[in-house]
């Protein structure tokens, strides 16, 4: 019993002490700890408090239910039924015949006036043989083809309505900067009125590797049936027709790409008035910079565009642009790559007035160039060829032709064999005589494609010679 009583006293005895340690010694130091952790916490108050300047307030900040509203009413989706070639069967093989089947293709289209024209991609509406348009109050209209440029993937249809219809006004692309905030509009997978944001990531943005391109590039989620959708700011103008993916899936993964703006509203223009685009062309062969082209050119530039050649009878040469000249700026637009100048160029006819300044050795120079039009035309099998002036066919003593710039075509290596040129003149095609490179034009498009192509050439030694060539 005794020891019973003790071991109850001894047990007493050590959870009293343990409580008074407690009490005398940890308890003090957690408290200090806790305070010493509340004094500490408003240091960090102000931080979080300014945070009004950060992206991601910025971000928070920009009312995107505006622009949205603004253009999604006037965002269609287009439907395409197109008639394509069938893997053909044995049965087919052995009759000879084409099977063809009926496909049915989607994507996006923009009103850009009331009374129902809508700006597409060309390859949205390609090979149409059934055209329509819904609405986004899911009205659904037949639509025509007004015209198209495949060069820039733009199409211009039109819708007939008694009411008018909802539209975007044009904005101005030039004048969007990198960083900016944008939404994409339009009916990825057949889902109608589908809004997207992000920001511009680049300009003047080349996909095909031979600088003729110069889209907006974006990270606003983009997939397939947005092409032909808008692209606009925050304040709901249109800068840009969403065209392409870059993905080795088909779809979205990071980046997506648009026709300017600038470049669009052109086309359309053209198409309107004209019933085709006109390009005015500055005429000069152009050439990238960069650490390799400058050294081995000699240069310390390293942006711009340099001048590799001027063409005969150009803007650039009645200009007094010469070789060796490095464009740095058109009408105050920086030009540091050749899709920074061909893009600003589509936005631009024939008799357009331009001011470039370019390097010429140590001095900045400035000239006003003025564009000209088109007047050279790649002949099948002979190369390209340009409108004749007076003194190019005296010189031959012929009375009509046009002249031969480059022989470059298939048969170049026989046609310089046979004294064929630079400067000699083709004088009829097909038994008709040409004046002009749009009668060439006529010729080829109205040509039987299973019979040679009869050309006549005066050559340098005057003599006219006439081949046939398939």
């Amino acid at each position: 019993m005794k020891k019973l009583i003790t071991l109850v006293f001894v047990s007493v005895l050590g959870g009293a002490i343990t409580l008074g340690t407690y009490k005398t010694f940890l308890e003090k130091e957690k408290s200090q700890i806790a305070q010493q952790t509340t004094i500490e916490q408003p240091s960090f108050l102000p931080t979080n408090l300014n945070t009004t300047k950060t992206a991601l307030a910025a971000a928070e900040n920009i009312d995107f239910t505006t622009a949205a509203d603004k253009t999604v009413h006037a965002v269609v989706h287009v439907k395409n039924v197109a008639i394509t070639t069938a893997q053909p069967t044995l049965q087919d093989l052995f009759y000879g015949r084409v099977p063809q089947r009926r496909q049915l293709g989607t994507g996006s289209g923009v009103i850009i006036s009331p009374d129902g024209y809508i700006i597409t991609n060309n390859h949205v509406i390609e090979d149409s043989e059934q055209l329509s348009v819904t609405l986004n109050d899911n009205q659904t209209l037949e639509a025509t083809i007004v015209g198209t440029d495949p060069n820039t993937d733009i199409a211009l249809l039109k819708v007939e309505t008694e009411e008018d219809l909802p539209y975007v006004t044009f904005g101005d692309s030039d004048t969007a900067k990198i960083g900016e905030w944008v939404l994409a509009i339009g009916n990825p997978f057949n889902l109608t009125s589908t809004v997207t944001a992000g920001i511009i990531s680049a300009k003047s943005r080349d996909l095909s590797g031979k600088n003729i391109q110069s889209f907006i590039q974006t990270d606003a989620a983009v997939n397939p049936g947005n092409s032909g959708g808008a692209l606009v700011n925050t304040k709901g103008d249109l800068i840009g027709i969403n065209t392409a993916i870059s993905s080795q899936t088909g779809s979205y993964i990071g980046y997506s790409f648009a026709v300017p703006s600038n470049i669009a509203k052109k086309v359309v223009q053209d198409i309107m008035e004209f019933g085709n685009v006109q390009r005015g062309l500055i005429g000069i062969v152009p050439r990238n910079l960069g650490t390799f082209t400058s050294e081995k050119l000699g240069i310390n530039e390293t942006e711009g565009v340099y001048i590799e050649e001027v063409e005969e009878d150009s803007g650039a040469e009645n200009a007094g642009l010469k070789v060796g000249d490095i464009i740095k700026e058109i009408d105050g637009l920086k030009i540091s790559k050749e899709s920074d100048l061909r893009g600003y160029l589509n936005s631009k006819r024939p008799n357009d007035i331009i001011h470039v300044k370019a390097l010429r050795g140590n001095n900045l120079i400035e000239k006003k160039v003025k564009l000209l039009k088109n007047n050279r035309y790649i002949l099948p099998f002979i190369g390209e060829i340009k409108d004749a002036k007076p003194n190019d066919l005296k010189k031959f003593k012929v009375e009509n032709g046009v002249k031969i710039t480059k022989v470059n075509g298939t048969y170049k290596d026989y046609l310089r064999s046979e004294g064929i040129k630079e400067g000699n003149i083709i004088t009829a095609i097909n038994n008709r005589n040409v004046n002009s490179v749009d009668d060439v034009k006529s010729v080829i498009e109205n040509r039987d494609p299973y019979k040679p192509l009869s050309i006549e050439i005066i050559n340098s030694k005057g003599e006219k010679t006439r081949y046939g060539l398939r």
